[in-house]
This record gives C-alpha cells, structure tokens and sequence, in this order.
C-alpha cells in the first residue's frame, strides 16, 4: 500500500524549544497522521481544544512535567472519533482525552483508556472544557474531608475558572461559598451562579469574611494565588481546616502563619488534578466525569468562553490572552 494510502496531511502547532509561547510556537499545515492506529489506540479528529495556564507554562519550560521536543502542546480537549482500532470505541463517538494529548492539533492518535466518551447532546466547546477546571473543582470540594450542608468553604481567585466551577458545584451540594476577587463589579455575576458571597480579595474583604462567618469557621480553603492573598484564607479556616493550593497565579510564594500551624492546627495540602487523574481508579475518574458531564449537558455548569481561532490564527489567540477585557476561556478549533 502506498504510503499516501495510510497517511493524510493534517495540522499542528509545535515548540522545538522552550520559551515566551509567542516566540516558540511554530504552526506546521503538512504534518502526516495515520490513518490506521496500532491496535488498542484510537485515532480522533479534534474539535476545539483551550488554552490553559498549563499549556503556557509547559512551552515556557516551568510546568511540573517537560515534553521530549519538538511537542505539539495540549492538554486537554474535545473531538470525534474516526478510526477506533479497540471494541471501547466507535467511528462517530465523541470524547475528551483524559490524559495529555496534544490537542493544539487536527488531531491526535492516543490510547483508547485514555479517552471519556461524551453524552449525546452535550455542547462541543463545554465538552472540551471539561477535562481541567470542572474536575479540579469536584477534587477540591470531595478530596479533602466530607463538607456537611451549610457549612462554607472560602476561595481566592472567584472568578477564575475553577472558582466558577467550585461556585456552582457547591451550589447543588449545599455548600456556601466566600469567594475573593480583584476587582470590583463582579459579585452580581458571579451570585447568578450561585456565589454566597464576593469580596475583594484584601483586608477589608478579610474583615468581611470573618464576620460573615463568625470567626474562623470555613472548613476548607482553596487557593490559586498565593502570597498574602492565600495568608488571608488561612486565617478563615477553623482548627484543623484544610488550606488546598491548586494554582500559583500571583507568582509569589505561599506564606503560612507559625500561630496557625501551632495553634490552629492548619493542613496545608496541594492538589494537581493530573495526579489524581493517573493515579485514581479508572470506575472512579469515569464516574467523576459522568457527574459532571451530566452536568453541562443540562446547563449546570457552564464556563466562560471568550473567543475562538483556528490554529493558524495561534499569535492572535495568544494576545487575546492578555486582553484585558478578556471574559472567559480562548480555545482553538482546527
């Protein structure tokens, strides 16, 4: 068989080195994909396919785990399958790749375990969205002691997309929320989705927290920040109460408080939701999905979305990054 017989050109965005995204990224039209996977992979034709600090953080070289270069970035997405060589999947089948996949791409041959398939009716550019933010939300609100209805979990970083997804999730547990937040005007929008309360993420929003709560008494503290903002959460936290750090946006340190370890017994944990993704049974990371894509294909969770691209359009979706009226997530569709 002719070699143009079992490959077709499709596209792909690639780093050969690491450094500013802008700089590094280059936009390759010919690349050859296999039309036949080896057996037990599953050869998926990509959707759309966002943007993530990960992903920005992985080409910068600063992201917990390096790729063998060149790579094409991408760790999460959402596409159609159209050559399943394993019984799990069928021609037509929509999934989202569970494991990371190199989705900045037309499309991407991965192993069949490593794919979720999506409910019949659920929104394309919410599916592809839903490998990250969502389940770094259910992990924070279920990984870290059983929450009892009513009690309040506090959050810096609100209107972040993990903050969303905690608002709403917490909504239907009948948890309430704090959450802080930089800037003023967003406690209206982010109390249609279900926040308790908005403050701003400084001392005074600090003052109003505590007597919101009557003390310290949230039971949990998720923080994406760091530095004096993740300091501020500590100081909610009852005794023993869990401070959970996801994310390092403010690119300062974390700072703990001696009187709060000593005293108040604070745990201070971590989460990195691609951990628990590798390392958890695989029943379980299905069932967490089913739940939550459930959830979007009814409406009950949503995340923002900004704009879209084509992948040739790479250098303009990376500025609108940086936009400051930017209102949600950027994605890629090839």
């Amino acid at each position: 068989m002719d070699e143009d017989d079992t490959n077709f050109p499709g596209k792909q965005l690639v780093f050969k080195r690491t450094g500013r995204p802008a700089e590094v990224l280059e936009y390759e039209a010919d690349s050859l994909i296999s039309q036949a996977p080896d057996p037990g992979k599953v050869l998926v034709r990509i959707l759309a396919a966002p943007i993530n600090p990960a992903d920005l953080n992985t080409i910068e070289g600063t992201y917990g785990v390096k790729l063998e270069l060149p790579a094409t970035p991408g760790i999460e997405g959402c596409g159609v399958v159209e050559n399943g060589n394993s019984t799990d999947f069928n021609e037509g089948d929509l999934v989202i790749f569970l494991r990371r996949a190199a989705t900045w791409a037309s499309h991407a041959t991965v192993p069949a375990e490593s794919l979720f398939k999506l409910p019949p009716g659920i929104d394309i550019i919410q599916a592809a969205l839903l490998k990250v933010n969502p389940v770094t939300a259910w992990r924070l609100l279920h990984g870290f002691g059983a929450l009892k209805q009513g009690e309040y979990i506090a959050q810096n970083a609100g209107n972040s997309a993990v903050g969303r997804c905690v608002i709403q999730l917490a909504r239907d547990l009948g948890t309430r929320t704090i959450s802080f937040v930089r800037r003023e005007g967003l406690s209206k929008e982010l109390s249609a989705l279900g926040a308790d309360y908005v403050f701003l993420d400084d001392d005074n929003g600090l003052a109003s927290a505590l007597e919101v709560l009557g003390g310290a008494n949230a039971a949990l503290a998720f923080n994406a920040v760091g530095g004096d903002s993740a300091l501020r959460l500590m100081k909610l936290l009852r005794e023993s109460g869990s401070h959970v750090t996801y994310g390092a946006m403010g690119r300062r340190p974390l700072s703990v408080s001696n009187s709060l370890l000593i005293f108040r017994d604070i745990q201070v944990r971590g989460l990195w939701v691609s951990r628990w993704i590798e390392n958890a049974p695989l029943s379980e990371v299905h069932a967490v999905y089913e739940n939550l894509a459930a959830r979007v294909t009814s409406g009950k969770l949503v995340q923002q979305v900004d704009s879209i691209y084509p992948l040739e359009k790479f250098q303009d979706a990376l500025a609108r990054l940086e936009a400051p009226e930017r209102t949600g997530k950027v994605l890629f569709v090839p």
